[in-house]
C-alpha cells in the first residue's frame, strides 16, 4: 500500500532544505524558467541571445540547463530584466 504525504508547496523544502534556502531556491528556479521561456520565444541561438541577456554563451547554457547553484537571485533578476521581463517581489507574513 502506498503512503502519501502532502507537500509543503515548496519542493525544495520537501527535499530537506532549510526554510530560507528553500524559498531562495524556489524564487531562483521560477526566474530561471521564465528566462528560458523568454529565450525560447525569441527563437535566437544561444550565441545571439547571450550578449542581449548580459551573459556569455557558456553561462547562458548553464542557465538553460538549470544549474541553479551557479546563479544568485540578484543575477537572475538582472538577466530577467534584460530579457524584457518585469520582476516583482511580494512580501507577506509567513503562515
Amino acid at each position: 500500500k502506498l503512503k502519501r504525504t502532502r507537500g509543503s508547496g515548496n519542493v525544495f523544502r520537501d527535499l530537506g532544505f532549510g526554510k530560507a534556502e528553500a524559498e531562495n531556491l524556489k524564487l531562483r528556479s521560477a526566474l530561471m524558467l521564465r528566462i528560458e521561456e523568454a529565450y525560447q520565444r525569441r527563437g535566437m541561438t544561444q550565441a545571439e541571445a547571450a550578449p542581449v541577456l548580459g551573459l556569455t554563451q557558456p553561462r547562458l547554457n548553464a542557465l538553460l540547463k538549470g544549474k541553479i547553484g551557479l546563479f544568485s537571485l540578484d543575477a537572475l533578476v538582472n538577466v530577467a530584466a534584460r530579457a524584457g521581463l518585469n520582476v516583482r517581489l511580494v512580501v507577506k507574513k509567513a503562515a
